[in-house]
C-alpha cells in the first residue's frame, strides 16, 4: 500500500508516542526517516523482554519500515545537518522534552523557517500553553491526572491504570490524522501547518462523556469494575466455565436476554421494564443473572445468546486472542520481512488491502550514511 508513496517525513521522537505516529505513515508508504541519538538511540530498543538481536520486540513493532539516521542533536553541526534533511521534507514529528526544541533551534518557527511548506506535528505530554505545559510526561501520568484510573477497576481497588498505552497511541493517531488533513490543505495552498497534539487532550478525550456529565450536571462516575454504571446487563459474569461479557444494550435485547437465561418475568417486574429502572435497581438484577450464568458453561450461553442476537462475547486472555479464529480471518497479524517474528498491523484496510510491512525496524544507525548522501 504506497498511498503515502513520495511523501518524506523526519520523526525526532522516542519511546512511543513520536514512533508510533511515525509507524502509521511510513505503513501506508511515507518514507520516515528516524533521528535518533548516538549512544543507544531511542529508549524503546531496550524497553523488554522480550528481545530479538538485541533490542526489543516493542521498539520492532513501533519502527517498521523506517530508516534510522544517527545525528547528536547537542552539535550545532548535526542540528545544522538536521536542518537540510528537513529542506525536502514533508512532515516533521518530535516528542522532545518540553523546552528542547526551542533550546537548539528546530522548534515549530524554527523548522517552517527552513522550508514554509512544512507540516510540523508537534507532540508533547500536557499541551503547548497552561501551568502544565513544561511538564514531561509518560501515559500512567496522564492516565492519573485525566482521572482515567479513578475510573477504572472495581470500587475498594486503588486508583487502576490501562495497561495499554491508551493516551500514547490515541496522541500518535491524532497527529497523524492532524498531519495528513494539513498535507491535503498544503496540496491546494501551497502552505505548511503546525499540528499540536498531546497526551494530555488525548486523555480527555477518553473521559469526554464523563466530563461532560459532571460539568453539566455535576454527576461524578463511580466505579462499576468490568460493568457499566449507566446499562444493565453490561458487563462481564461468570459461568460454569470461562467469564462471559453480555452487552444487552436497550430493552428489546433486554427481553432476548431474559428469555434466554428462563428468567422471561424480569421484564414485567417493575425494577427492570426499562433502561433507567434497571440502572436503579441495577445490583438487585446483577445479583439474580449472576445466579443463573453460574448454570452453564461459557459456550453454552454464547451458543444461546448468539442465535437471537444478543450480544456477548468470551473473555479471552492474550494467548486466547491469539489463537482466535477470528484474529486469523482477519489477517492482523503480520510477517516482519527477512525476520522470525510476526506482529500487529495497522487495524484498518482501504481497498480491501492491509498495509505491509517492507522492511523491518532499522539497527541503530543502520542509515545514516545513506540518507545523509542524499543531502
Amino acid at each position: 500500500m504506497g498511498l503515502l508513496d513520495g511523501v518524506k517525513v523526519i520523526e525526532v521522537g522516542q519511546a512511543l508516542v513520536g514512533p508510533y505516529t511515525g509507524m502509521i505513515l511510513a505503513d501506508m508508504g511515507a518514507d520516515v526517516i528516524k533521528i535518533e541519538k548516538p549512544n543507544g538511540g531511542d529508549d524503546a530498543r531496550l524497553w523488554g523482554p522480550p528481545f530479538k538481536d538485541g533490542y526489543s520486540h516493542t521498539f520492532r513493532a513501533f519502527n517498521r519500515n523506517k530508516r534510522s539516521v544517527v545525528l547528536d542533536l547537542k552539535n550545532a553541526g548535526d542540528v545544522e545537518k538536521l536542518k537540510r534533511l528537513t529542506l525536502g521534507a514533508d512532515i516533521f514529528i518530535q516528542n522532545l522534552r518540553p523546552g528542547v526544541t526551542g533550546s537548539i533551534g528546530i522548534a515549530p518557527d524554527d523548522m517552517l523557517t527552513v522550508n514554509p511548506r512544512l507540516i510540523y506535528c508537534n507532540i508533547t505530554a500536557f499541551g503547548r500553553q497552561g501551568p502544565m505545559a513544561r511538564h514531561p510526561g509518560m501515559d500512567p501520568l496522564v492516565q492519573a491526572y485525566c482521572a482515567v484510573m479513578t475510573m477504572t477497576g472495581r470500587p475498594e481497588d486503588p486508583p487502576t491504570f490501562s495497561p495499554p498505552p491508551i493516551n500514547d497511541k490515541a496522541t500518535g493517531m491524532w497527529a497523524a490524522i492532524g498531519a495528513l488533513a494539513a498535507l491535503q490543505d498544503r496540496a491546494r495552498t501551497g502552505k505548511g501547518h503546525v499540528i499540536d497534539a498531546s497526551l494530555f487532550e488525548s486523555g480527555v478525550g477518553w473521559v469526554e462523556s464523563q466530563l461532560n456529565n459532571y460539568v453539566n450536571a455535576g454527576v461524578i462516575p463511580q466505579r462499576t469494575g468490568a460493568a457499566s454504571a449507566n446499562i444493565v446487563p453490561y458487563q462481564t459474569f461468570k459461568t460454569m466455565s470461562e467469564d462471559i461479557c453480555i452487552a444487552a444494550g436497550n430493552d428489546r435485547l433486554f427481553v432476548k436476554f431474559a428469555g434466554v437465561v428462563g428468567a422471561p418475568e424480569w421484564t414485567e417486574d417493575s425494577r427492570f421494564k426499562g433502561a433507567r429502572e434497571r440502572a436503579e435497581n441495577r445490583l438487585a438484577l446483577l445479583s439474580l443473572i449472576a445466579e443463573k450464568l453460574l448454570q452453564k458453561p461459557c459456550v453454552s450461553w454464547i451458543e444461546a445468546l448468539e442465535a437471537v442476537g444478543v450480544p456477548c462475547s468470551v473473555v479471552n486472555d492474550i494467548a486466547g486472542l491469539a489463537a482466535s479464529e477470528q484474529l486469523r480471518a482477519v489477517d492482523l497479524m503480520r510477517d516482519m520481512p527477512n525476520e522470525d517474528l510476526r506482529m500487529v498491523g495497522l487495524p484498518f484496510e482501504i481497498d480491501a488491502e492491509r498495509p505491509q510491512n517492507r522492511r523491518p525496524a532499522p539497527t541503530l544507525g543502520q542509515h545514516t550514511d545513506e540518507v545523509l548522501a542524499e543531502i
